[in-house]
């Protein structure tokens, strides 16, 4: 018998399977979908969370579990920019030639270690183990590899690694701390002004979790009634406006379910409030919202259009929105009509209205909190699109609108191009027009802008960024 052969055997490890962690599965299924399907993660995760909430049970996957898969899907989408950066810092290769889903479990454990307070071994350990199930056991010794480099340092000491000073490039610096693309930096800060403390605090606020805001609707709920949920609280500015605290389910208030209210950000509301409050000159007896989809300000324009004896004209391009619009407005207390007609060739006639709401597509970059992979998504070339289509359904609103009666021109952007641009260069083609000096319309808001036109801010009024310029027509 040889030397070799008389020397004893080292054990063979123990197969063990891959432990499954349906809370990381599910946060890795939601990144797959925004990353191949272009999904977006608040119409993704719902099902995702009923699924698993089936397939475990109550015991095994309760309300914790729904809120870390929350918090891993979008905190990893929101800070995907920083991550990137860590990430590239770890590897040997560009992140272009990291596979998309290696990549998504790396930023999921980047997350766990850099954004949250899951203890690091215990994050390495997950993340590794969600590799091992989703990616196989050699990409699963890579994430491993990346991980344990990333535990080096805090975050702050990977930013003070990875971010260019603030002294050199201003710009890319705030783009890699706060996670946002340069360009869209640059164009929040044009439309912010003033000086970093200014644009550092919106970034930031791009970041956070926004609140769930009720509306009731008027005539079939007030907020008295939904403030007696256990988790409510009052809003800040609308009369209509209920927040709920965190954990707050809307699903669960009596008054959402039977749609006497809804879930609609305090900013949009104030919109729609300002448009109804403005000064008309003769009749106030019929308002048309030029874009109503999903329906939310329609459905509290049609309520407060009631209050006066008026009725609202709901109309929206796409029949499945106009659907969402007529279940918005559904039980409304006074009359009105849903509608799915091209706002660019509108079926009724010029003249015909005392108010108008136009509230356009654009970039939404006013609405980051709630839609966090639209930065990643967004490029510059999109606002040349938006461009003529922005310009037209201004043009068609001020048609639309009587002598004396006003037009309101709204965007969930407040990038200049989309905001300013646009309503100076269609009232270059409309003389017989003036702008109304919005602010005074809302009452008790703070910090609107220089006017006449009004900016509302994340990190300055706790909503999304609306715009709204209010237009009268004189001839």
């Amino acid at each position: 018998m040889s030397e070799q052969s008389r020397r004893p055997r080292k054990p063979a490890k123990p197969y063990r399977r891959p432990q499954k962690d349906p809370v990381r599965i599910l946060a890795f299924e939601a990144l797959r979908a925004v990353d191949e399907r272009d999904a977006y993660a608040n119409l993704v995760l719902p099902p995702l969370l009923r699924k698993a909430r089936e397939k475990e049970g109550p015991e095994k996957f309760d309300a914790r579990d729904a809120a870390l898969a929350t918090e891993l899907v979008y905190g990893t989408l929101r800070r995907q920019g920083t991550y990137d950066a860590v990430i590239a810092a770890c590897v040997d290769r560009p992140l272009r030639e990291v596979d998309p889903p290696v990549l998504d479990v790396l930023s999921l454990g980047v997350h766990q270690l850099l954004g949250t307070r899951i203890p690091a071994h215990a994050a390495v350990s997950a993340s590794v183990e969600l590799a091992r199930v989703v990616l196989g056991d050699g990409r699963a010794k890579f994430v491993n590899a990346v991980l344990r480099k990333v535990t080096q340092h805090d975050l702050d000491g990977w930013l003070e690694k990875v971010a260019p000073p603030y002294d050199e490039d201003p710009e890319d610096h705030l783009a890699v701390v706060h996670s946002h693309p340069r360009w869209v930096v640059s164009a929040l800060w044009d439309s912010l002004g003033g000086g970093r403390a200014g644009i550092e605090d919106l970034l930031e606020a791009d970041n956070e979790r926004p609140e769930v805001t009720l509306v009731a609707r008027p005539g079939r709920a007030t907020a008295e009634e939904l403030l007696r949920e256990e988790a409510a609280v009052p809003g800040r500015w609308s009369p209509y406006a209920v927040r709920l605290a965190e954990g707050g389910e809307p699903g669960a208030v009596e008054a959402v379910r039977e749609g006497r209210a809804g879930v609609q950000d305090e900013g949009s509301q104030l919109v729609a409030l300002a448009l109804a409050n403005a000064p008309v000159e003769g009749t106030d007896a019929r308002w048309l919202d030029g874009c109503a989809g999903p329906g939310g300000k329609a459905a509290l324009l049609a309520a407060l259009a009631a209050e006066r004896g008026a009725t609202l004209l709901a109309s929206e391009k796409q029949p499945h929105r106009a659907g969402l619009v007529a279940k918005a407005l559904a039980g409304n207390p006074g009359p009105y009509q849903v509608i799915a007609a091209d706002g660019t060739r509108p079926p009724w006639r010029p003249g015909t209205f005392d108010r108008v709401l136009m509230d356009v597509p654009c970039t939404g970059l006013g609405a980051l909190r709630r839609r966090p992979e639209a930065r990643w998504r967004r490029r510059p070339e999109d606002l040349e699109n938006f461009a003529p289509l922005q310009r037209a359904l201004l043009r068609t609103a001020l048609d639309a609108v009587r002598v004396g009666g006003v037009v309101g021109y709204a965007t969930c952007s407040p990038h200049l191009a989309e905001t300013r641009a646009v309503v100076a260069d269609v009232l270059k083609q409309h003389p017989q027009t003036e702008l109304i000096d919005a602010r005074p319309l809302l009452p008790g808001v703070p910090a609107l802008g220089e006017g006449p036109d009004l900016q509302l801010w994340p990190h300055l009024h706790g909503t999304d960024a609306m715009y709204l310029a209010l237009i009268r027509r004189t001839g």
